[in-house]
């Protein structure tokens, strides 16, 4: 088969199929779905910004409480005075 025979199958095909039965409240529930599915995507959106927030803030009080960019002290020597 060439390729305009295969189309004119197809073509014959398609054209006697008909529109496909659909059922009546097929559309309601969609639009139910989509708005439930859009809600729990939102919610997850705000709360994955929620945990993000509290986890910043708490890295940043233990920042500030623990302050690791600072050298501990020496506890080897004694420091070295009155010379």
């Amino acid at each position: 088969m060439n390729r305009t025979q295969r189309e004119a199958v197809v073509r014959r095909l398609m054209e006697q199929q008909g529109t496909p039965q659909v059922p009546a409240d097929l559309y309601t529930d969609s639009v139910r779905r989509g708005s439930r599915m859009l809600r729990r995507r939102t919610a997850a959106r705000r709360l994955m910004w929620l945990l993000l927030l509290a986890a910043s803030v708490a890295f940043v009080v233990w920042a500030l409480t623990a302050r690791p960019w600072v050298e501990p002290p020496s506890t080897t020597t004694p420091p070295m005075t009155g010379w």
